[in-house]
This record gives C-alpha cells, structure tokens and sequence, in this order.
C-alpha cells in the first residue's frame, strides 16, 4: 500500500484472463470523461512519468518545492521591509533632531544653516521613498502568504482526490490477485481428483469419507465459485484501472500542473515586482539627490545646494551683527604729563592755557556725535523688528509687496532722519534675513514640507491658517468641529479615488501638495473640490494633502494624552475587549478630534470597501495612517505594529465604534 508521500507502486499484470489487458500509455479519452491532451512540445520522457504510477506523487512533491520557495521569498520580503522601515524611521528622526539642532543659537546661520536644512528636507524626501518601499514589499509578502496557502489547500486536495484513485486500483488488483490463487489452487485439486490422482487425500464429510465422486463433485462446484469471483474481481480491477488511466489520472495530473504553474507564475511576477521597486526606489532617491535638468519646476541637487555655503558672507554677517554692540569710545589716547612735573617748564601762562583749553574739545566732541549713533541703531532696530513681526504674521515676505517704515518711526528722532532716507539700501540684507527663515511654520517639529518666502501666482501668502493649526483653535476660529481640509480631501477621494489602486499609499507630486497647502493655508472656503480641475486631476496629491495635515498638528489626532491607553488596549487578544477598550478611549476624545476622528474613520471605511479595486484593505490603510494620526512612537519599536493594530480594529468595527448617520 502506497503512503501519502511516496510514488504508489503497481501491483503486477501477470493476468491469464484474455478479457484483462495492461495498457501501458492511457487511451484517448472519452466524450464522459476529459482527458489533459499532452501538450505537442511536451517531451516524451515528461509524458511517461507524468502518466506514470508515480506522475501524481512526482507532481505533488514539485508543487510542494514551488510552496517552499514562495514562503522563503515572502519571508524575505518581510525582513526587508522591516529592515527598510527601521531605516526610513532612523532617517526621519535624525533629520527631526537635525532642524531642532540648527535653530539653537550655538550653531552656525547663515548660508550655511539655510543649505543644511535643504539638505536635511532633501533626506526627509528620501525617507518617503523608503516608507512607500517598505509598505509595497509589505504587500508582496501578504500577497505571497495568501498565494501559498492557496497552493497548500489545493494541494492537500489533490493529494486526497489523486492518491485515492491510484489506492482503489491498487486493492482492486490485490484481490483479484488473491482470488486467483484460491481458483488456480481449487482448479489443481479439481484435476487430480478427476484424473484419479490419489496424492490428493481422502476427503470427509459430516457422515463420514466421501466417496471419490463426492469429492469430485465438491471440487467442481468450488471451482466454479472461485471462477466466478476470479472473473469479478477481474472485471473490477480492470474497470478501477481504466477508470484511473482514463479520468482521475489525467485530471489530477492536469490540476497539478496548473497549481504548479500558477504558484511558479506568481513567484515570477513576485520577483519582477521587486525589481521594478528597487529601481523606483533608487532613481527616486537618485533624482531627489541629482534632478534631471531641462525639466519644469526641478529643485536643486545636492551639490547645487552644497555649493551654495559661503563661508566668507557668513563671517562678515556674524561679525557685522555685533555693530551696535560696539562701545562707544570717549577719550582719546594721549599722553599727559603729572602736574609735579610741570613747574620746571614754566615760560608764559598763556602758552599753556590754549592746551587746557583745548583739552577738553576732544573729550566734549564725541557726546555732540554720541547721540547720532546711539539713536540710529534703535530707531532702524526696532523697524526690523516690526517688518519680521508682520512677516511671521503674513507667513512670509514679498519684495514686491515692501512698503517703506512709517512716518511715525521717521519722526522718533528728528536729528536721525538722514539715517532714516538710508532705509532702502537695508532692504537687502533685511529679504535674505527672511529668506533663511522662512516662516515660522518651518520650525515645528511635525512640517514636513518648506514654504517659501516669495509667492507666486499659485503660492498664496497665508491668511487663515489651517497647516500647523491644532484642532480646538481652527473649531474656535471657524467653528466647524471637522476641518474645511479634511472635508474637502475627503469629498475628492470618494468621488474620483475609491477605485485608484494603491489610494493613500501612492504619494503624490510634492510641489502640487505645496500649492494646495498654501491655497487651503490662504483662504479655505474659496476651495471646491468637487471640481477634479482644482486639483488638477491629481487624487493622489490630493490623499498626500490630507496627511500631511494630520501630520502637521501640532498635537496628534488620537492625542499625545491618550497614547498610552491606545497602545495597552491594543496589546489585547480578545477581539471585542479590545475593541470596548478602544471605544472607551475613544469617547474620551476632545470634541473636535473625536469629530474629525468620525469623519475619518467613516470615509477609510468606504475605501476598504473597494479595497478589491483599489488593494487598499484595512490593514494596508491602517499602515498608512497608523504613524500620521498616533505620532511617531516613543517606546518600543513593537508599539509601530501595536499602532496599526489601534487603527485596524477601529475600521474593523467601525459601526460598532460610530453612529454612520
């Protein structure tokens, strides 16, 4: 008897039977029954094994091979997206403690810190592309998983339904093997009995010894039995054995070699998948690093931006900041000899009178000037300050826009308003000023994104801010308890995006995100996004804007208070004590977060639902948005799977969590 595993050996076809014959190739197939044709190309040595005894067990064996690779290639991917992952979050916190770093006054400014910080940003970019590499292979290993527990079901199948069929021929041809002994042994003792043979013993009955034409008889009428049941058996093994050759064979074969086929197959595109990533990755990081020139709207490269530190401009700014500290001098160095000494030299009085005299000019003179240079450097000091003032104010400065300081700083001091006339040649170094710094935006920690000093047509001077902006002062200042942004983003998602694949995982066009940014950033209410032409068409830089705005508040969505109760509710097992626990910290919430939280939630759950379309499932949007709406994990590195778990249980019961009128 054949085991599970092992090639099944066939039983012998030494039959006597003229009736029972042993093909050795299957026949052609019935019209009942599809027979798997071999394909023309196929050689005729895989043909011969594959109809084989052994062709179900050599194909089960292969697609368990086939099983093994997939799993190995899934684990791989695995540990490379975690490696990935590890690395673009090291890289984002180095580049976080790096723009803390060159804002403290203990470093250098100047060129040098506005070209840093560029490259600093560049890195954060570089950061997206890992993020986005990480999530895809994420996704290939999931997909390889699914794909070999597939194979692995179908395969247990096909090992029961295969090895089945070749068992029931197999004991069909072992029992008529056994009832061909008995009939060959009844047979022989029937002809020595006829032919008078006396080696064949006396035979008994219940009476006493038959006599030899008793015993004959007996013999003729077992043999006829044992004929009767050698011949049946006969006729099941060779039904069993047509039956296994014509139909279970064949389609056994066939489905294993579609299973291989398409676990191999898969394997393949798996593989190619990966390629195409890893080149994406590395031009991506490579265009970051070195654009293409000739191209609309390209950045600067590394090296433009590296060469753009003048070392020499920065020592002279430096140096020159320190001019109105410089102490004013009210004598002058000159030697005057003791008055003990002086009667020696007595001529006339008056010569020595003129030089008393005149003594105290030099030391009289310089409080006539004094006060010029000790007013100039306040009066102009105090209108920079204004203009940096509306400027932070403005979030940020245009050179066509100056207006000159007002007359009522002119007429602080009447004897400086020569010094005040000089006020535009101070426009210059007062525009590289705000060049550096940009906007006060720029220096919290959860920007990702420079905003420029100058604006063009597109790039409107914010107004009303909503980047940057916690959620209880946009409720007090628009009072809306959802924010116009979300809103809108997420109006245009459901309307062009539910079936875009990879919706939210695909990054969008960064300067198309700038531009929408600052339009939200200068006046929300003006903003419809019903129209695709207001975003140019561009879902994806549309979902790439609403993440951007969670990940600029200033305090989270879920909230740095709750974080805690998020992850310890999530490291629970049971499916609906964590989700009551989550609830519980749910409702906890601030009224705008728990708000905006809702409208979220909500609309990620009409995405899932497409996720068939879009293969963008609750785990996949739970990845995405686990680190934007909890903050950057502050503990252990498992608290990042605990945080997609916070988020996938909540989309897994939302209705249960939220009312959806």
């Amino acid at each position: 008897m054949a085991t599970n595993d092992s090639p099944t050996s066939g039983v012998s076809n030494g039959f006597h039977d003229e009736d029972l014959s042993t093909p050795t190739r299957p026949d052609p197939p019935s019209v009942d029954a599809p027979v798997q044709s071999p394909s023309d190309g196929v050689p005729k040595a895989v043909e011969d094994v594959l109809y084989s005894d052994i062709g179900i067990n050599t194909l089960l064996n292969r697609l368990k091979q086939s099983i093994a690779s997939a799993r190995d290639f899934a684990g791989f991917l695995k540990k490379r997206s975690s490696l990935e992952e590890d690395h673009a979050q090291g890289l984002k916190k180095l580049c976080k403690a790096t723009h803390e770093g060159l804002r403290r006054p203990d470093g250098r400014q100047g060129s040098y810190a506005r070209q840093f910080d560029e490259v600093t940003r560049m890195h954060e970019r570089m950061t997206d592309n890992g993020m986005q590499f990480a999530l895809s292979l994420h996704q290939m290993h999931e997909d390889l998983n699914e794909l070999a527990n597939n194979m692995e079901r179908g395969r247990k199948h096909w090992k029961q339904t295969g090895l089945n069929a070749e068992k029931r021929a197999s004991d069909a041809e072992a029992f008529m093997e056994k009832a061909k002994s008995k009939y060959d042994s009844l047979a022989e003792a029937y002809d020595r009995a006829r032919t008078g043979d006396k080696g064949s013993g006396r035979a008994f009955g219940l009476k006493g010894p038959k006599s030899a034409a008793q015993h004959e008889e007996d013999l003729q009428r077992k043999v006829q039995a044992a004929d009767a049941d050698y011949k049946s058996k006969v006729d099941a093994a060779h039904t069993q054995r047509q039956e296994l050759l014509n139909s279970s064979r064949p389609q056994a074969v066939k489905a294993l070699q579609e299973l291989i086929t398409e676990c191999d197959s898969a394997l393949t595109l798996q593989l190619q998948k990966f390629a195409s990533f890893n080149e994406k990755l590395l031009l991506g990081n490579g265009i970051i690093i070195a654009p293409l020139k000739n191209e609309p709207n390209s950045q600067k490269s590394l090296r433009d931006i590296v060469y753009g530190i003048d070392n020499e401009k920065d020592l002279h700014n430096y140096i020159s900041s320190y001019t109105p500290k410089i102490p004013a001098r009210t004598q002058t160095i000159e030697y005057r000899q003791h008055p003990s000494l002086a009667p020696k030299q007595q001529t006339p009085p008056a010569t020595i009178k003129p030089p008393t005299q005149q003594q105290p000019l030099p030391a009289s003179q310089p409080p006539l000037s004094f006060p010029m240079q000790s007013v100039s450097p306040p009066s102009s000091a105090p209108a920079s300050a204004n203009n940096r003032q509306s400027i932070s104010q403005q979030g940020g400065f245009s050179p066509q826009a100056y207006q000159p300081p007002p007359p009522t700083e002119q007429t602080f001091q009447s004897p400086a308003q020569d010094r005040f006339t000089n006020g535009p040649p101070q426009i210059p170094p007062f525009a590289s000023q705000t060049t550096y710094s940009a906007s006060p935006q720029s220096s919290s920690p959860y920007n990702h994104q420079q905003s420029g000093v100058t604006y063009s047509s597109d790039q409107l001077p914010p107004v009303k801010p909503v980047f940057g902006v916690t959620l209880e002062e946009l409720f007090r200042r628009d009072g809306t308890a959802v924010p116009m942004v979300v809103y809108q983003c997420i109006q245009a998602v459901e309307l062009f995006g539910l079936e875009v694949e990879g919706i939210y995982r695909m990054s969008g066009n960064s300067n198309h995100i700038n531009k929408l940014k600052s339009t939200f950033d200068h006046d929300s209410s003006r903003v419809d996004f019903r129209n695709p032409e207001s975003f140019s068409h561009d879902v994806n830089s549309v979902a790439g804007l609403l993440k951007l705005f969670f990940r600029d508040l200033p305090d989270p969505l879920l909230t740095r208070e709750h974080y805690s109760r998020f992850i310890e509710a999530a490291q629970i097992d049971d499916d609906t004590v964590r989700r009551d626990s989550l609830h519980a910290v749910i409702n906890e919430l601030p009224d705008p977060n728990y708000a905006t939280l809702r409208a979220l939630v909500l609309h990620l759950h009409r995405v899932a639902e497409r996720s068939a379309v879009n293969r963008m499932s609750s785990s996949n949007l739970a990845l995405c948005f686990a680190p934007t709406i909890l903050g950057a994990h502050s503990g252990a590195i498992s608290d990042s799977g605990y945080q997609a778990r916070v988020i996938d249980t909540v989309l897994q019961n939302t209705f249960q969590i939220f009312d959806e009128d």
